[in-house]
């Protein structure tokens, strides 16, 4: 299929510019002016829209078997709803059981991903360790294109790595030239938390966010960073949620270690307010890790992601419905958790971000494409609008408006998040690997349509910088 877009604002993370951009056979093959139109080709007027980068969305959890359970979203109607959004590529998340083969389950999640309507790739949670898992890692970064490995410091009991685990792979991760990435909650003190919750009575979702406050997520990613600095790795630090952790991931960086921070668009205008809802569905529904913060910790956010201390923004797409979270009506730790927001993150981040003066538009397409593509290594093939990248485009109407609602949502959850929220600034038309696949209010996502992306290791350089000081 041949594309030809006419008449827009190019926006990229360096700059915005008036050009034109053909796309051909999934590439984009040409940005300039008056270009012309091959014998054939769709030819959209973009005429008073921005052309941006299709949204990367880092963290999501398509088919997720959690907590007893299983996501609504599958691979193909999650990724359909982020091309209905603008987000065009996700990176998943391949979690083995304890004592499951890292490469047993990466094949499982691969089987489950060829539904994909949009492209993906995989981080890799290393939840157990012996010399099984030192091996798989290998496999993993050099034949499958697996450059990130993921660790839960929360779910005592479940998928929880010790510190143990962690030096042990973070100092593998060095030697493949992969990056670490953790969930920075200390699982030790939420156990004890929930337990004291529990014994006081406080069985609701209202105890959820009592139980993980602030410090024990600060307290988590300031170990994290700590075990990074002394093995001389590069540390991904996923949803960020509070002014603790963002201190701790500020106080590294201004000492020249490389740590990147990513925050959830639901993070960032939710808050903990919808834990005291007294209806159920509607507080269980918020029920996620981190929890919703306070309008304080959102504030600290903003500036977080405006002072280029928080790299990246996300979803942690994992969608529960109300039956599902039922499961905990009694005891707010059985509430599976999980939220969605792939569909709504870009434009819930353009209305709060753009539309507000907190982000230009070039900052917008870095923190919801650009840096994700560079921290991941899969720069300039995603992220940018120019001749050789992947034609994964959105057309931005930055006049348009919509009312984010269950209601109308492309994602199989029966929650929102976002509920009733009024966004100026949508999507109009989404091309993914060269297709149009989203085209004002209509999806016509393909099963199937979407490619796994190899990640490149990082070069040994990328590691030996990071031992470098100011």
């Amino acid at each position: 299929m041949t594309i030809l877009i006419r008449g827009g604002t190019v926006v990229n993370a360096d700059r915005e510019f008036k050009a034109d951009v053909l796309c051909d056979n999934g590439k984009i093959i040409a940005v300039g002016d008056k270009l012309d139109a091959p014998v054939g080709a769709e030819v959209i007027d973009a005429g008073g829209l921005y052309v941006m980068p299709g949204g990367i969305d880092p963290h999501t959890h398509m088919q997720l078997p959690f907590m007893g359970t299983v996501t609504q979203d599958d691979f193909f109607t999650g990724t359909a709803a982020g091309l209905a959004g603008g987000t065009t590529s996700i990176i998943d998340f391949v979690i083995p059981n304890p004592q499951q083969s890292l490469m047993e389950a990466f094949n499982t999640w691969r089987g489950w991903a060829e539904k994909s309507a949009g492209d993906y790739s995989f981080h890799v949670a290393v939840t157990w360790w012996d010399d099984t898992v030192h091996a798989d890692m290998g496999k993993l970064v050099n034949e499958h294109g697996v450059n990130s490995f993921k660790h839960f410091m929360a779910y005592k009991n479940a998928i929880m790595a010790d510190d143990e685990i962690l030096v042990k792979s973070f100092a593998r991760a060095v030697e493949l030239g992969a990056m670490p990435t953790v969930h920075a909650e200390n699982g030790e003190l939420v156990f004890l938390l929930q337990q004291e919750m529990l014994k006081q009575g406080k069985t609701g979702p209202e105890a959820h966010p009592l139980s993980r406050p602030p410090v024990v997520e600060g307290e988590a990613a300031q170990r994290a960073i700590a075990i990074a600095n002394v093995i001389n790795t590069p540390l991904y630090i996923v949803h960020v949620s509070c002014a603790e952790s963002l201190d701790a991931i500020t106080r590294a960086r201004a000492h020249g270690q490389r740590v990147f921070g990513e925050v959830l668009a639901g993070h960032l205008v939710v808050d903990d307010s919808v834990y005291k809802n007294k209806d159920f569905v509607q507080a269980a529904g918020h029920v996620m890790s981190p929890p919703f913060r306070s309008s304080q910790h959102q504030e600290a956010l903003w500036q977080g992601l405006q002072g280029g201390n928080l790299h990246t923004t996300a979803t942690d797409h994992c969608t529960f419905c109300a039956a599902q979270k039922a499961a905990g009506k009694d005891d707010f730790t059985k509430i599976p958790n999980g939220c969605g927001g792939i569909e709504e993150r870009m434009m819930v981040l353009w209305d709060a971000g753009v539309n507000t003066g907190r982000l230009t538009p070039s900052e917008f397409v870095k923190v919801t494409s650009a840096n994700c593509a560079q921290i991941f290594n899969i720069y300039p093939r995603k992220g940018v609008i120019a001749e050789g990248a992947d034609a994964d485009i959105v057309l931005w109407d930055a006049a348009g408006t919509k009312t984010l609602s269950v209601k109308t949502q492309f994602s199989k959850g029966d929650f929102n998040v976002f509920e009733g929220r009024q966004v100026k600034g949508i999507p109009t038309h989404t091309i993914s690997g060269g297709k149009l696949v989203f085209k004002q209010g209509e999806l016509m996502a393909e099963m199937g349509a979407g490619r796994y992306i190899k990640r490149p290791s990082f070069s040994p350089m990328f590691h030996a910088l990071n031992k470098m000081r100011a």
